[in-house]
């Protein structure tokens, strides 16, 4: 006997439940299984587990097709992964932290699935952030006019993140073809949905979202999961709009090995949710419906424990990770780039002007370069005018707006350069507002290429205008790269004249590598010094290559952005009394180019580090380390900075005056070391 929905799905009706039934029993014995390794001790130290949570997992991974859709399940969803084709082998290798070439090969946590050839892309431990990079790819899917859905689940407990709320927003004003697949066990770890969810319902929480559809269904009933994912899948691939579904299923087990229900959870409710167990009810209504008989169903339990205890003894037997390779992988290799630094015969340029040539003649190059941000689009491109043009050359869709919202930028940005070869070019509107979207650029975007042990790399470009000097006030005038350098990952570019921030924006856009290029707002329209001839379209610089902007014998002055005009500026007047000052401008913070420091004080022996962001845990004093151990014999006095001061940068003139680096302030400090 068959229903009428069982005889319009995709499969046949019995073939499709028996599938289904298959790819949950193997999520249940794989659970069974790494709680037995954990409690053995035999390398799994963390399990997560899934009980409960079987059906809505594997009815989603059926309702895709592997290796043309998306998926991006978050932890507890090892049963998509089940579904969609990750092996039971694989799956406990990378429980027990063995060299495997999926889900990180030993570098991740368990359940932090990643597989390229099935569309799973890198996932991180942090709860939500997988939302804003599902929209990213959908983003690339809708510009590359594919007709391929991308797949996202969360918890109810991460639907409190804000960007849930954020991914929601982009994917309906865009359209875009994401299935969100909420699975709601009323818990976020011991905190209860009243304490959670504001009026107890996700579902009715989101019914705002303009083109949205919601899908509120019972996780553990195939029928109503599978006709609500039939539908939701259609829209998405149709492109016509995102969908949310929001599954209820019971969290049968604690949230992980290291959680213990019984201290928040009454004795009856876990009994309660026993009985709502998803496989049981499966069973009978398998047996119901004449699909299979309890001697059939016994045989494919027996399968898939063997399976597991197979695949299990095959993952044991693999090697660890050799320690030789624990930083390995954290940039992926890059091809050269031309050292293109003759002086053009072009017009000089200013900055601003440079930087969005360069942004054009990419764009022109390469069809995959895309552009967003705020402001950034139509006539306004960007509040300082970088992106003007760009929206009329080259389209709304290679060049938009954004929410008013770091961490979408940022996020989307990440989830469109995993997908059909686009290269993001995303503006954050100041540097001082990067906190909000600091999530997404240190816990995601630095670290897939390493987390992912080198299979997913994301080649974007953050731009964000940087410094003080115009009198901006403490929300407009910060400093941050050495906040960025800490961060490992990340290359951070800061140039200090037109030329090279051509050069280098051009670097940038090639790199597979994130990189965060700083433009020092200041030097915008600065003819002095910082317009320079404009490079041809084919030159390019290496990043990690500072430059001697001026040779000298008596002291090394090493600075960038800013302070590079400022100490140019110091060494010609220095100059006229004989005074020697060789000036380098690092112009990448990462990689730095240590050896060209070096090399300069081997003649001077003195050195003066220049930079307007406060002295505590500046970069300054990274290069004062290494100069100390590398170069210390090289030394004739002790190293000097001279730096901003340890506080926001005002608004008013005279105090950010007081606070920013001045001519005079370098002028006496390398007065004072040259009579050292």
């Amino acid at each position: 006997m068959k229903t009428a929905l069982l005889d319009d799905l995709p499969l046949t009706g019995k073939e499709r439940c028996l599938k289904t039934y298959d790819a949950m029993l193997l999520t249940r014995a794989l659970d069974e299984k790494m709680n037995k390794l954990v409690r053995q001790n035999k390398g799994g130290t963390f399990h997560v587990s899934v009980l409960g949570h079987e059906m809505v997992g594997v009815v989603s991974a059926l309702s895709l097709e592997p290796g043309k859709d998306w998926g991006l399940p978050y932890y507890r969803d090892r049963a998509f992964a089940v579904g969609l084709g990750c092996t039971p082998k694989d799956l406990l290798a990378a429980f027990l932290a063995r060299e495997v070439p999926h889900h990180s090969g030993g570098r991740m946590m368990p359940e932090h699935f990643s597989h390229r050839g099935l569309r799973i892309p890198c996932q991180s431990s942090v709860v939500g952030s997988q939302f804003l990079h599902a929209v990213g790819v959908a983003k690339a899917v809708q510009l590359a006019k594919r007709d391929e859905v991308v797949y996202v689940s969360a918890g109810d407990g991460a639907t409190s993140q804000g960007d849930f709320h954020e991914a929601l927003n982009f994917s309906c004003i865009h359209r875009l073809g994401v299935l969100f697949v909420i699975q709601d066990n009323d818990w976020a770890i011991s905190v209860p949905k009243a304490e959670q969810t504001a009026g107890g319902s996700v579902a009715k929480m989101i019914q705002g979202y303009s083109g949205l559809s919601v899908f509120d269904v019972d996780g553990g009933d195939f029928e109503q999961l599978s006709k609500a994912l039939s539908t939701a899948v259609a829209k998405a691939r149709a492109q016509e709009g995102p969908s949310v579904i929001v599954a209820k299923v019971p969290r049968l087990g604690p949230h992980s090995s290291s959680d213990d229900p019984t201290k928040y959870k009454a004795a009856a409710l876990i009994e309660q949710e026993k009985n709502c167990d998803p496989l049981l009810r499966f069973e009978r209504w398998l047996k119901e419906m004449g699909l299979a008989t309890e001697e059939e169903l016994e045989e494919r339990r027996l399968l898939a424990f063997n399976q597991v205890e197979t695949a299990a003894k095959e993952a044991e037997a693999l090697p660890v990770p050799a320690p030789a390779t624990a930083a390995t992988r954290v940039f992926k290799e890059v091809s050269a780039i031309p050292h293109s630094e003759a002086p053009s015969k072009g017009e000089a340029v200013v900055m601003v002007d440079a930087l969005n040539h360069a942004l054009d003649e990419e764009m022109a190059r390469d069809p995959l370069v895309v552009v967003f941000g705020q402001d950034v689009a139509h006539g306004k491109g960007g509040v300082f005018g970088v992106t003007r043009h760009l929206t009329a050359k080259y389209g709304n869709e290679r060049c938009y707006n954004t929410p008013l919202a770091e961490s979408t930028i940022i996020g989307t940005a990440i989830g469109m350069s995993m997908a059909h070869g686009y290269k993001p070019v995303a503006e954050i509107q100041f540097a001082d507002y990067l906190w909000t979207g600091i999530n997404q650029l240190f816990n995601e975007l630095s670290s897939i290429y390493y987390r992912s042990n080198g299979e997913w790399n994301c080649p974007v470009v953050i731009r964000m205008p940087c410094g003080g000097y115009i009198q901006g006030g403490p929300y407009h005038s910060q400093s941050i790269e050495a906040f960025l350098a800490h961060c490992p990952g990340l290359k951070v570019v800061i140039p200090s004249n037109s030329a090279d921030a051509k050069r280098l924006m051009k670097t940038a856009i090639r790199d597979p590598n994130p990189v965060v290029f700083l433009e020092h707002k200041a030097l915008y329209r600065q003819r002095v010094f910082c317009a320079q001839p404009e490079p041809g379209a084919d030159e390019l610089l290496p990043f990690g290559k500072a430059k001697v902007v001026r040779e000298g014998s008596d002291v090394t002055l090493v600075a960038w952005g800013m302070t590079v005009v400022i100490g140019n500026e110091v060494a010609e007047t220095l100059a006229k009394e004989g005074i020697s000052v060789e000036l380098i401008d690092l112009r990448t913070i990462v990689p730095c180019d240590i050896e060209t420091v070096l090399a300069s004080l081997k003649k001077t022996g003195k050195l003066l580090i220049a930079h307007e962001a406060p002295g505590t845990g500046g970069f300054g004093a990274e290069i004062a380390a290494q100069v100390i151990e590398k170069g210390f014999a090289f030394l004739d006095a002790p190293i000097a900075r001279v730096t901003g001061k340890n506080c926001m940068v005002p608004y008013c003139k005279d105090l950010e005056n007081a606070v920013l680096p001045q001519v005079h302030d370098i002028e006496v400090a390398l007065r004072k070391l040259v009579q050292f």
